[in-house]
């Protein structure tokens, strides 16, 4: 918001890029993401930049069909609660769970190592709610997110980013939750398939 030139320099990177793998006969459908999101009128202020600037670089490069899509990631509280709001002007939405749950615990991230291991030991968390999401906190405020914008839009494209997605019992969280995908780390990509084959199997 503050510094509108660092939206625009990456604007303007992904669309030169799709655009030349066009030109080159290549299928190309970049997917932007607004990150932070809490309030309808931030996604609102990106997508007018993000639009500007693909507007001059279609007539740049003289690519006529550049197809792409603007979401944003919930990973604020807020935004799981006004998401019907914010499927207004999102395309998509993906779940930034380590932040949804650090936001949503208060716990940080930089200095739970020093208590989480007590908390553990002693039963007050049954596991580490950054490898498994916590269902009963973090996993309502996302099954409210998906619910309340899904009735804004009713296809809306929904998934999570980050370590859960590598968790066999977050994703069949994640597809009980009527999620789309998922997306990890590279090498945990294979848990991932068979923990998502077997969700649908259960």
């Amino acid at each position: 918001i503050t510094y509108p030139e660092i939206t625009q320099t990456e604007a303007r990177a992904i669309f030169e890029a799709a655009a030349e793998l066009i030109k080159s006969g290549k299928k190309a459908y970049p997917e932007i993401m607004v990150p932070v999101v809490a309030n309808v009128n931030e996604i609102k202020d990106q997508y007018a930049i993000i639009k500007k600037i693909y507007d001059e670089v279609k007539t740049k490069t003289g690519v006529k069909n550049l197809p792409y899509s603007v979401g944003t990631m919930i990973e604020i509280p807020r935004a799981a609660l006004v998401a019907d709001k914010i499927a207004e002007s999102a395309h998509f939405f993906s779940f930034g769970t380590n932040d949804l749950t650090q936001l949503t615990y208060g716990f940080s991230r930089d200095d739970m190592g020093g208590f989480l291991g007590a908390y553990l030991e002693k039963g007050i968390l049954a596991v580490d709610p950054f490898q498994s999401i916590d269902t009963e906190g973090v996993g309502e405020m996302i099954k409210t997110g998906i619910n309340r914008g899904r009735k804004t839009k009713k296809d809306l494209k929904i998934g999570i980013c980050g370590e859960h997605g590598g968790d066999p019992a977050s994703i069949e969280f994640c597809y009980k939750a009527g999620m789309n995908y998922v997306s990890c780390s590279p090498f945990r990509v294979p848990i991932a398939r068979l923990a998502a084959a077997q969700a649908v199997l259960k």
